[in-house]
This record gives structure tokens, C-alpha cells and sequence, in this order.
């Protein structure tokens, strides 16, 4: 609150001084010039009477002369004071208008809301970082089973779409860096009911500030985070990070599972679904030869889990490089050519696994007109 009173005054030093000199110099003008009452006599204004004609002079509203009909010097002096205070008060009005549609002000109003909010809560809570697909879903799984969330993403339209969001309680979010300290505070890891924080944004240098904050701040609290390097999940591990989830080995580590045992795999998922998933029964993935399209981060993995089950894979990848122990296709797959080349015709799967979204797509479509038996991951 005390930013949001700063702020303002800060904004608004020159209107208010304009202000204040525009009508300290009318009224005390006024005071000053002669005039005469109803009888003829020499008469000039208190300060208040002053005051009180330059108040609703320089207001436009109007109410006449008073208490006695002016003189031509007078008169004179109104003329200046209406144009001197009248200026003053537009000049004041647009700022003021342009102060409330001011993004730093709004931005921290929002904030002491927010974080007003986040002091009130009288039950248990999670902060949740990152308000993507797997933080959207964990905070929905939250309020599915009436546990209160907190979240922090740095991006407008992801806190704007938690706003719009059925949920059974409302869900306090905050758009900042959440590798911030004082964002974290705001979000209430020094409350004594926040009960845990998951970082679960897509920049792993994000998650391992949030992981290393709470640790310095709150040790004791559990802290749950996403990491997609390996490298990075040995940091985060190394000062006593919780749960540490990499999205695409725990992936890999799934199919895995499907490929050796379907029916355990199948069990696992359903326990652990979404609340108030419905069950749906999936097809077994095939043992055979297997294609990978694009050996980034993800594509190690399957390609690893896939060898783990003693299964057959080729590569294709955009690298110069041929990859040790694999048959190597340049290209990226959406066209035939490199899929026939890493024998396509005969293999069992394919995994679509490169960065672009649209590729994917692309290789899935050209894979399964070439071969559409094919089981396909993308």
C-alpha cells in the first residue's frame, strides 16, 4: 500500500503544485483588488471570502458575485484567475486520468491485492509456478480435491485465463518472474499454512532459482520441480530439492512400461489420473523396429527407453553428425524420403519428437501413407 501511496504522489507532485500555486495566486490576488459594498464604501475580500469565490470560480460551476457586485478591477482579476485555475485543474484531470491507466500503478495495485489476498488465507496451500499445461492441470487437480492453490507465471494472458476458470474457489495469481525473491514472498512461502511450492515453468533456470529460494528462505518447506536437463536436475538435487520430475526421461520410463507390461502400465496410469478422469483403454505399443524423428532432449530419452526393451530404433535428425550405435538419417521426417530411408515400410512405431509442433504433425501424416499400421507418438 504504501508503494501504491508513494507512487501516486510521485505522479502527481506537479499537478498538485500547479494546484496550488494557480489558486493561492488567484485567491490572494483577489484579497488584494478594490472593490465596494452596497453603500458606496471601499470594500476588498477576506481570504476566505476569496476562497470561497475562486473555489467554485475555478470548478466552473458559477454562483455570481459575492457578497457585493465587483469592480471593473476585480472583475479584471477573475478574467485571469477563471483561465490560470481552469488550465490548472485540465492539466490536473489528464494526469490524473492518465495516472490510472498507468501499467506501473495498475501493475501495483494488482500486486498489494494480491498479495492482501495471500495474507488472508486460513488454510493449507500450494504455491504453483508456472500456470502452463502441467501447472494448470496440477492447480485444477488441486481445487478438485479442495486444496487452496497460489500461482505466479509471468505471462498476462496465462494469469488473465485463471481468472476465467470454473474453479470451486477462487485462485489468487500473480504475473511476475517467480525466480524473484520478493515474488516468492508475495506469494506467501513464509506463511505459516503454505504447505509446499512446484515450480512447473518451461525455463529450467526458473525452477532451479524457485527451488534454491525456498530452500534458502523456508528448508524445511517441500518443493516439487520440473527439470529438463540432466545437468539441472543435479543442481536441484544437490541442495535438497524434494521431487524432481523430468517430463521427457519420466515419458520414456512410460513407454518403456507400456512396451514390457502393458497391463501394469495401464493400472499405474489409472491411479494415477487426473480426479474424475474417465478410464479409457489404450493399445499396447508393438515390439519391433521403431523410427525417432529428431534426437533433441525428448528423443534421447524414448530412443534410450526404447533400447532399454531391446528394440530396434533408427534416428532422424537434422545433426551433421551420425549418432554413435544408431542407423542415422539427416532430415527432419516430414518427408518421405528420410522416413524410407530409416526403413519406415517395415517398422512398427514411429516417435515425432522434434521441436516444432507443425513438423510433428507433418511427420505423423506423411508416416502413416507410407505405412498405416503404424503406432504413432507424437
Amino acid at each position: 500500500m504504501n508503494n501504491i501511496f508513494f507512487l501516486i504522489l510521485r505522479r502527481m507532485r506537479a499537478p498538485l503544485i500547479t494546484l496550488i500555486v494557480s489558486h493561492a495566486l488567484a485567491i490572494f490576488g483577489l484579497s488584494l483588488m478594490p472593490g465596494m459594498d452596497s453603500e458606496g464604501n471601499p470594500w476588498r475580500m477576506s481570504l476566505f471570502e476569496a476562497t470561497y469565490v475562486i473555489s467554485y470560480t475555478a470548478t466552473t460551476i458559477g454562483f455570481g458575485e459575492l457578497p457585493h457586485p465587483f469592480s471593473t478591477a476585480q472583475r479584471l482579476w477573475m478574467i485571469f484567475s477563471i483561465y490560470l485555475t481552469v488550465t490548472a485543474w485540465f492539466y490536473a484531470i489528464g494526469k490524473i486520468i492518465a495516472l490510472v491507466q498507468d501499467p506501473g500503478l495498475r501493475h501495483a495495485i494488482t500486486v498489494s491485492r494480491f498479495a492482501r489476498t495471500v495474507g488472508r488465507l486460513h488454510e493449507p496451500f500450494y504455491i504453483v509456478c508456472g500456470y502452463g499445461e502441467a501447472g494448470s492441470l496440477l492447480v485444477g487437480a488441486l481445487d478438485h480435491k479442495g486444496i487452496r492453490a497460489v500461482t505466479v507465471d509471468s505471462s498476462p494472458e496465462r494469469i488473465n485465463e485463471l481468472e476465467l476458470q470454473d474453479y470451486q474457489v477462487p485462485v489468487p495469481g500473480l504475473r511476475a518472474d517467480a525466480r524473484l525473491p520478493e515474488t516468492l514472498l508475495l506469494a506467501g512461502i513464509r506463511h505459516p499454512l503454505c504447505k509446499g511450492v512446484a515450480a512447473l515453468t518451461s525455463d529450467d533456470q526458473v525452477n532451479l532459482a524457485v527451488a534454491i529460494t525456498v530452500k534458502l528462505i523456508r528448508p524445511e518447506l517441500p518443493v516439487l520441480c520440473r527439470a529438463e536437463t540432466q545437468d539441472t536436475a543435479a543442481n536441484m538435487a544437490s541442495f535438497g530439492t524434494d521431487h524432481i520430475i523430468n517430463p521427457f526421461a519420466r515419458f520414456g520410463a512410460h513407454l518403456a512400461q507400456a512396451l514390457s507390461a502393458p497391463d501394469t502400465d495401464r493400472l499405474i496410469s489409472w491411479l494415477t489420473a487426473l480426479p474424475g478422469s474417465a478410464f479409457e483403454p489404450r493399445a499396447r505399443p508393438p515390439r519391433g523396429h521403431w523410427v525417432v524423428c529428431g534426437y533433441g532432449r525428448f528423443g534421447r530419452e524414448v530412443v534410450a527407453a526404447l533400447r532399454d526393451q531391446g528394440l530396434d530404433v533408427s534416428v532422424i535428425d537434422t545433426g551433421e553428425r551420425p549418432i554413435a550405435g544408431l542407423t542415422t538419417i539427416r532430415g527432419t521426417g516430414t518427408e518421405a524420403e528420410p522416413l524410407l530411408a530409416a526403413g519406415i515400410r517395415e517398422s512398427v512405431g514411429i516417435v515425432a519428437g522434434t521441436d516444432d509442433d507443425i513438423a510433428n504433425l507433418s511427420i505423423a501424416v506423411t508416416a502413416r501413407e507410407l505405412n498405416a499400421d503404424l503406432f504413432v507418438v507424437v
